[in-house]
């Protein structure tokens, strides 16, 4: 029976999101301050409209004063799915007063795909958006990437923090606290600021002859974007529009580095490598690159796409990489990934549904859980072919010796099926638009695994309202890999047919 909530649920609910929309609060005046150093007033307005509304939301929440200031799971999942749902909605006011953008559903959209490190945009003329309005769509990026969850966390160390670290879908606990663990991901965070905008900007200026303050622009914009696996660019036609080979590498150690868990960041940093090397996720994820990498290298040779090999492995290993680690950077146009067929397109969607490693700013199914997938599998195919009363070792390393029990199994293959599911879904939607399997299937995976590369679906001229809609909802669930979702449908069927 659904026990329906009461006042007292409500209230709990809605304290914490005022402290998480206090911290939007003051996020938000980040792109006001800037547009007020570029003088663009417009867009001031409108970054001051919508701190406006951050702050009204902040305050009704922290008004509500509940008699427990602590989160059990489900209200913490709760408070999870709903502000990664209205956050964005908040969020897109200067997308929409700028002018860039169809309407407000259409900027949400980019919101939405900001927020949760997507990449997908239905932007208008990106070539002439006013700078302020082009920081605020990657600072998206750096918010959702990092989890604007974790900032309430390190600066409120509220009760109930564990609930939603987990309802982020964060899974990894690296220090002794959430609190701490929290802190330590900000602190890679900025070290990863530093060392790849200081890096990006020298290219732009002495490679690309860029001025120094056009360099940092574009250097910032990148990282946002690249460490946090996200895909926004600064320009319409993404990483293509620098031609640059060491821009393209730079930006691949912040691929790499963002897809990365923060466990392996951790152990990195303590200088255990061989750790590192001995876990199932870093192997699997290794293999799944190489599988995929092959596919469309192969591919990509067999169709002759490109005329020189060195043409085709930088193409093909860069786009490869950004699907793989949920980036959805593109060093070729949307029209021509649409012409790649056969084996390189299949890997290319591969590779964006398998996605980068738990615990980073990556979507998609994630390694580890292909990995243990894979191990219980293995271990069911040994249970039948080996005689009866045969041992089958169930442990795996990760981090340290674990044991992978038909509970754990179940939970893994659970997920692992309900991206499957939601990647069918867009694609049947998008078939239903009279768009093909190939290009359906393609852009559902985009959207689902929050990776953010198009072959042109995705349109802000021609796309149908109810597949971006579809779109949005496959961004937001993926992000939150399902468990704050269902806990968020469960309360509200609970306050509606609950007793």
């Amino acid at each position: 029976m659904l026990i329906r909530p009461v006042a007292e649920d409500f209230r709990i609910i809605g304290f914490f999101m005022g402290r998480v929309f206090a911290i939007f609060t003051v996020a938000s005046l980040v792109p006001l301050l800037w547009a007020a150093l570029a003088r663009e007033w417009h867009p001031m307005s409108s970054f001051a409209l919508m701190a406006g509304c951050y702050a009204a939301l902040a305050a009704i929440g922290l008004r509500s004063s509940p008699k427990v200031r602590r989160l059990d799971w489900s209200h913490g999942m709760t408070v999870v799915a709903l502000t990664w749902a209205l956050a964005p909605l908040v969020g897109s006011i200067p997308l929409l007063l700028s002018g860039h953008w169809s309407g407000p559903l259409d900027s949400y959209f980019d919101a939405m795909s900001g927020l949760t490190t997507t990449g997908l945009s239905l932007v208008h003329d990106l070539d002439h958006l006013a700078s302020s309005i082009n920081f605020w769509r990657h600072f998206l990026h750096f918010l959702g990437g990092q989890g604007i969850i974790l900032a309430a966390l390190s600066l409120f160390a509220a009760g109930g923090g564990l609930t939603l670290y987990h309802g982020e879908a964060r899974e990894e606990r690296i220090m002794p606290s959430v609190t701490s663990t929290a802190r330590f991901i900000w602190g890679v965070a900025i070290v990863h600021l530093v060392g790849g905008v200081v890096a990006l900007t020298l290219v732009g200026w002495v490679t690309l002859g860029f001025s120094p303050m056009r360099s940092a622009f574009h250097g910032l914009m990148i990282f946002f974007a690249g460490f946090d696996t996200g895909g926004f660019a600064p320009q319409s036609t993404s990483l293509g529009y620098y031609h640059s080979g060491i821009f393209e590498a730079v930006t691949a150690v912040l691929m790499v580095a963002g897809a990365m868990s923060f466990g392996v960041h951790y152990a990195l940093w303590r200088r255990n490598p061989g750790s590192v090397l001995r876990n199932l996720e870093t192997r699997t994820i290794l293999g799944s690159l190489g599988f995929t990498l092959v596919l469309t290298i192969v591919g990509l040779a067999v169709t002759g796409v490109y005329s020189s090999i060195s043409g085709l492995a930088r193409a093909g290993t860069f786009q490869l990489l950004s699907a793989h680690t949920g980036t959805g950077f593109a060093t070729v146009s949307s029209a021509e990934l649409r012409g790649w067929g056969g084996l390189e397109y299949g890997g290319i969607a591969i590779a964006m549904a398998l996605g980068g490693m738990g615990s980073s700013t990556s979507g998609g199914v994630k390694a580890l859980r292909i990995g243990l997938t894979l191990k219980a599998i293995g271990n069911q195919v040994r249970r039948v072919l080996l005689p009866d009363g045969a041992v089958v070792g169930t442990g795996y390393f990760q981090g340290s010796r674990k044991r992978l029990t038909p509970e754990l199994a179940q939970s893994v293959m659970a997920v692992s099926l309900l991206y499957v599911a939601l990647f069918l879904l867009g694609a049947g939607v998008g078939m239903a638009y009279g768009y093909s399997l190939q290009h359906a299937l393609f852009e559902s995976v985009s959207a689902g695994a929050n990776v953010g590369l198009s072959v042109g679906v995705v349109d802000p001229t021609m796309m149908p309202a109810v597949l971006k809609l579809v779109f949005m909802l496959q961004m937001w669930a993926g992000r939150l890999e399902f468990v704050a979702v269902f806990a968020l449908i469960g309360f509200l069927l609970a306050w509606v047919r609950g007793k």
